[in-house]
């Protein structure tokens, strides 16, 4: 009962911390939302040119890798708006803070940069639903005529929070590089162009060559765009595998626990070479 008690205590403090800095966060870019609205052009306009490359590619043929034409404008339709929903900026902020010493001031915080940088997302994205994500989900409803329902509104929203976790796990890790390197951003670039090439932001993964989607199997990137549009869609296929909507989603779940464990040893191993140069 004792031991019930603390663990209920430790959740509800860890709660508040979430919801004030989330809430702190949401307020500061409340105040730069201009930025944000430029967005509101980006992701249509990049729509509109793989609207009118895949309205050429399908005129010679009715499905390409299992997918329909208007399958494919669904997929790069949900991915865009996945985008909107997941956007990350932990691996500059995280680098930016070792390379200064600024970090040295979280070491002596009492609670972890890692839950405070997962908080300050959940802030920023929680505005980007409601400056990017709605506004850009009405100008494909009523502007393309993509109507992006979800095949099952459970899964697909299931899938797009882990996709969420992900996305954060593999750009936090990318941040932890900062401890060995002087200067991460030639190397926060190169990951950047790999994760979005092959978490399927780029070109549905099923199109990749077959030994590639092999490969692909085993890396984390398909879990942060490719499988929850997939989800969203209602099939997933990859490297000849079709694999029920549940099982991927539960593949998703495991490879996120998976990713937290590598940031955390990643994080073990860093935190013993910082040395607050500049702090």
């Amino acid at each position: 009962m004792y031991r019930k008690k603390i663990i209920c205590k430790y959740i509800s403090k860890q709660i508040k911390i979430l919801y004030s800095v989330a809430y702190v966060t949401f307020k500061e870019w409340a105040a730069y939302r201009s930025h944000m609205l430029v967005s509101l052009f980006v992701g249509p306009t990049y729509f509109l040119v793989q609207y009118f490359i895949w309205n050429a590619i399908y005129s010679q043929q009715e499905s390409l890798s299992g997918l329909t034409l208007d399958k494919m404008l669904a997929y790069y339709g949900i991915v865009a708006l996945i985008n909107y929903c997941i956007m990350d900026f932990a691996d500059w902020n995280l680098q930016m803070l070792i390379r200064t010493g600024k970090f040295l001031t979280f070491m002596l915080r009492p609670v972890s940069h890692r839950f405070f940088a997962l908080s300050q997302k959940i802030g920023h994205r929680i505005l980007g639903l409601m400056l990017e994500f709605i506004p850009v989900y009405l100008i494909f409803y009523f502007v393309f005529g993509i109507k992006l329902i979800p095949h099952n509104f459970f899964w697909s929203s299931l899938s797009i929070l882990l996709s969420f976790l992900m996305m954060f796990y593999v750009d936090y890790c990318i941040g932890i590089t900062g401890f060995w390197l002087i200067k991460t951003g030639s190397v926060r670039k190169l990951i950047h162009l790999a994760r979005d090439v092959f978490s399927g932001v780029y070109l549905p993964l099923s199109m990749f060559p077959g030994f590639l989607q092999k490969i692909l199997l085993f890396l984390p990137f398909q879990f942060i765009s490719y499988v929850p549009a997939r989800v969203f869609i209602g099939s997933y296929s990859l490297a000849g595998y079709e694999i029920a909507i549940p099982h991927i989603v539960g593949i998703q779940a495991l490879a996120v626990l998976a990713m937290w464990a590598i940031s955390e040893l990643m994080w073990k191993a860093g935190i013993k070479r910082f040395t607050g140069v500049g702090a």
